[in-house]
């Protein structure tokens, strides 16, 4: 299968999952142990802080290379990825505009979104891709030999997305701040 068609199916997954998303009933709460962890985290990653560049990075590129990794586990760490990164999204935006504004959500997310959706879709892309050849070489004999360069494209595909986790994370501490004021 191309590269084209699993970054398809990853747009497909995410899109489905913001979907459900907006449809999920307002007013969900989360539980006060996600709340208090949510409200320690924001006080390390602050604004116009290179540490706070580093962490976001660095989260970023660890749920690109674990998805990677563990996608041939019936490439289920990409699918979750995905929808559950779609979700949170529709459901967060949802909630921003109703608390704030259209605008107020489309200048904390766009900036450094720009960078970090494609990122995040061709990263999946490239585990549901790599996932789907190590499991059919387990199975099948004769795609044995193709695991290899699957995983040497992928790879290739997954340091694009890499690359591009650094300027979303730079944005996002330096720029998103400023638009929102």
């Amino acid at each position: 299968m191309s590269y084209k068609r699993w970054i398809f199916i990853a747009i497909f997954l995410f899109g489905i999952a913001l979907v459900f998303g907006l449809a999920t009933p307002t007013g969900i709460s989360l539980p006060a142990e996600y709340i208090a962890a949510l409200k320690e985290l924001s006080g390390i990653l602050v604004p116009f802080n290179a540490l706070t560049v580093i962490l976001i990075f660095a989260k970023n590129t660890s749920t690109l290379l674990l998805s990677f990794a563990l996608s041939p586990i019936f490439c289920l760490v990409p699918i979750l990825v995905l929808t559950v990164n779609g979700w949170l999204l529709a459901v967060i935006s949802v909630t921003v505009i109703q608390e704030k504004s259209l605008g107020f959500l489309l200048a904390g997310l766009l900036p450094h979104g720009i960078f970090e959706l494609p990122a995040l879709i061709l990263g999946q892309a490239a585990a549901l891709s790599f996932g789907t050849m190590a499991i059919l070489a387990l199975f099948k004999r004769e795609r044995r030999n193709l695991l290899l360069p699957s995983l040497k494209q992928n790879l290739r595909y997954l340091m694009v997305a890499l690359a591009l986790l650094l300027p979303a994370a730079f944005i996002e501490t330096y720029i998103t701040p400023l638009l929102l004021g």
